[in-house]
């Protein structure tokens, strides 16, 4: 992979990142709580071989397609969110949340007997030193959608199209496998968005499901198992592997997350690997999913080619790692690295 066929110049990136300022992107998620409570070592205990912890605080954060709405807004764009909560503690919090950040949360349900999903992290660490997670626990349930559901998204995407003109065209599908995302949401997307409009999607179990959309970006795993086999680094290996899973789709692109080895971006033209940004000693890696393809599609909204798009992702992706817990990064964060940091840029591996 050693032909390099012309990568944007950071002048272009910059003005990409400028140019995402209220950008419009609508999310049809699942939404998720992410909550952790943080504790300093007391002692063992004498009734079982476990830590105990002096509690020292709690904090929540939006999680799994809320967490893709947080980092859009937080690089200036306007998420239009669709999704649902449950009228719990949980979802009130979240809500709050999200209100706090700027995001218009009337376009999300709220469900009487619905647990919101909620991912709860203990941590734990001495006083002064970074929290180290001992345990999680998942409080799950699955949403059914009614045709009454239905029907408040599809009128809420009319009444959004009414003000965005035609400004609104790129959405995202976030499922984390809890009820609120189903594959027929793509013709309700198309059919309420224009022919025009850029579906992305982001599915924890069933990619394959959602065939007829513009692009994903499934990590490695997802993607491999998609395939049938793993994913080879090989040139042309790399190549026929995207070829396979756009076919399989019907995508025009894919950008597939590959941990420390970085992102592969499969396009018609071939593959491009994009190698990861910053250090593989990564500080957390919860939520980085969301942080990709929140800035991926928030860049395709701002004009982006799909190229373009996977390098500011690919940089926004290794921002992120290196913070703890479930985070964003602003845009003045993801101009300084395309400032300070040329290689991923000038180093484009390809693959005809």
């Amino acid at each position: 992979m050693s032909e390099n066929r012309g990568s944007p110049s950071p002048e272009r990136l910059l003005d990409l990142i400028d140019a995402m300022a209220g950008r419009p992107v609508v999310l049809v998620a699942d939404l998720v709580v992410d909550r952790f409570l943080t504790g300093t070592p007391k002692r063992i205990s004498r009734e079982a071989p476990v830590l105990i912890l002096s509690y020292q605080g709690e904090r929540i954060a939006p999680g799994g397609g809320a967490n893709a709405a947080a980092n859009v807004i937080a690089l200036g764009g306007r998420p239009l969110l669709l999704g649902a909560v449950g009228d719990d503690g949980n979802g009130a919090d979240l809500l709050a949340d999200l209100s706090a950040r700027g995001i218009d949360t009337a376009g999300v349900l709220v469900r009487p007997g619905y647990r919101t999903p909620t991912k709860v992290r203990i941590l734990g660490g001495g006083r002064h030193s970074i929290k180290q997670q001992i345990v999680r626990y998942d409080i799950e349930d699955t949403l059914v959608l009614t045709e009454t559901d239905r029907a408040r998204f599809v009128a809420r995407l009319e009444s959004w199209r009414a003000e965005g003109g035609e400004g609104l065209a790129t959405a995202i599908l976030s499922d984390y496998g809890y009820g609120t995302v189903e594959p027929g949401f793509l013709s309700l997307l198309r059919a309420a968005l224009g022919p025009e409009s850029i579906l992305l999607c982001d599915s924890r179990y069933r990619l394959g499901d959602y065939r007829g959309l513009d692009g994903a970006t499934p990590n490695e795993e997802e993607a491999e198992a998609l395939l049938g086999r793993p994913i080879e680094d090989a040139p042309e290996q790399l190549a026929e592997a995207g070829k396979c899973l756009r076919e399989t789709l019907g995508a025009g692109f894919l950008l597939v997350t590959r941990g420390s080895r970085g992102m592969s971006l499969f396009e018609a033209g071939g593959a491009t690997h994009l190698p990861v940004y910053g250090t593989d000693q990564v500080a957390d890696v919860t939520g980085a999913g969301d942080t990709v393809i929140g800035t991926f599609a928030l860049a395709l909204a701002a004009g982006a080619a799909p190229l373009e798009a996977a390098l500011l992702a690919n940089y926004a992706g290794g921002i992120v790692v290196m913070k703890m817990g479930t985070a964003t990064l602003s845009r003045d964060e993801l101009a300084l690295a395309v400032r300070s940091d040329r290689r991923p840029i000038e180093g484009l591996q390809w693959a005809g």
